[in-house]
């Protein structure tokens, strides 16, 4: 009898976790819809658990891209066998909706082999999907069917150091990337519907951080990550309209991290070369960059920083996490527990979910004073380089070669 209420307990638990992922927000490119790792429609337990109830899994493949999420449809790209491929998946069962023919990749060699699959997160909009692979080549899918409406592979095979890790980014209908390597790159404005070249500019390298929209007196434009320096350009016809230097601190060939956009102000970190915030201005028909603060104690190796309320958390180069006033660019904390420097952060609300490669998921209340930790606790799977989704009373986690629905609660 006690077994029987125990399974009755549990079902209704997965009932109500796949009710929830229904009203929850989407999560349609790189960290999320504004992509600053903020999630709405999340959740929060009471109390964490020591251990979360799996929903579903599903093996998928190789890859570290982040999948996405909308309308309750989970896009994953990764590699099966010498393929990459693009599968959904229905977000409250796990069942497969659709997949992809395979599309040849080469294997990977040298420093970057340990991860043989695609790096880029997937980025949905306007019921299309667009992928980057890892040799750099771009193809948008039809999101309910999975046809393929067009492919680009102008520039496959030309890849950074440790192949392509960019995430694409759409604004209007307008996919905007930086492909090449490993001596130049070029930005490229693709038309979603044909695929067309909309615009390229050649330039730097593409580093490993992805590209964000900044506003300036009222008017957005693209900031991109290159391998030595921030640049700002225009999204109708790519000119540069700034630029700012941010080389790779001594020991490292590649700034990893995406800059952390705030209306007119830039926070970056460039590896082993502290922190920094920047503003940028309009005087008349150009563009200034006012440098506001550097902070030398603090830099990020693979972890994009985390704004919020007026403060910047990270985990730093010895892989400790730590929090930065961003108005003046002070250390706040530094804590003392050893994480990885792999690692992504989410803005779940009252509290910042922090989940590390090696598999390790730390909870902690946003302080700008003190280290205030929730929850610490050890997940099972594989390395964790994905970011995670969090979505109703759900988390989505895609380690290096499946994906696992859990209920929180």
């Amino acid at each position: 009898m006690k077994s029987t209420i125990n399974r009755l307990i549990l079902s209704s638990v997965l009932l109500i976790s796949v009710i929830m992922i229904s009203k929850a927000q989407d999560w349609p490119q790189w960290r999320g819809i504004n992509r600053d790792g903020k999630v709405t429609g999340f959740t929060i337990p009471q109390s964490w658990p020591e251990q979360f109830s799996q929903i579903w899994k599903v093996n998928v493949g190789s890859g570290d891209a982040t999948p996405a999420l909308v309308n309750n449809k989970l896009y994953v790209f990764s590699k099966q066998g010498e393929d990459e491929i693009l599968q959904c998946f229905d977000a409250r069962s796990g069942n497969l909706i659709w997949k992809t023919k395979g599309y040849p990749s080469a294997a990977i060699t040298g420093p970057a082999a340990s991860h043989p699959g695609p790096r880029s997160s997937v980025t949905v909009s306007d019921n299309k999907v667009i992928t980057v692979g890892a040799w750099g080549d771009v193809a948008c899918f039809d999101a309910s069917t999975g046809t393929l409406l067009w492919r680009n592979e102008d520039y496959k095979g030309k890849v950074p150091q440790f192949n392509t890790g960019m995430s694409p980014l759409v604004e209007g209908m307008t996919c905007y990337t930086h492909l090449g390597g490993p001596q130049t790159g070029t930005f490229v404005a693709f038309d979603m519907a044909t695929g067309r070249i909309r615009w390229k500019v050649d330039g730097e390298c593409p580093a490993y951080g992805s590209p964000d929209l900044l506003t300036v007196d009222g008017v957005k434009q693209i900031v991109f990550q290159s391998l030595t320096k921030l640049i700002g350009m225009s999204l109708t016809d790519g000119k540069q309209l700034w630029e700012y230097a941010t080389p790779a601190g001594e020991g490292r060939v590649q700034n990893a991290t995406s800059p952390v956009v705030d209306q007119d102000k830039v926070y970056f970190t460039g590896l082993r070369n502290g922190f920094s915030a920047i503003e940028i201005r309009k005087n008349g028909t150009s563009f200034t960059v006012n440098k506001l603060w550097t902070n030398p104690e603090q830099s990020t190796d693979f972890s994009t920083p985390l704004l919020k309320d007026g403060f910047l958390y990270g985990i730093n180069s010895q892989g400790r996490l730590f929090c930065i006033n961003a108005v003046n660019g002070q250390t706040a904390w530094v804590d003392t527990t050893p994480l990885q420097r792999f690692g992504s952060l989410i803005d779940a609300g009252k509290e910042i979910v922090i989940l590390t490669s090696n598999s390790t998921l730390m909870v902690i209340n946003p302080d700008g004073q003190k280290f205030d930790q929730v929850a610490l606790i050890r997940l099972a799977g594989n390395d964790y380089y994905a970011h995670p989704l969090l979505s109703g009373s759900n988390m989505i986690l895609k380690d290096t070669g499946s994906i696992t629905c859990y209920a929180i609660k």
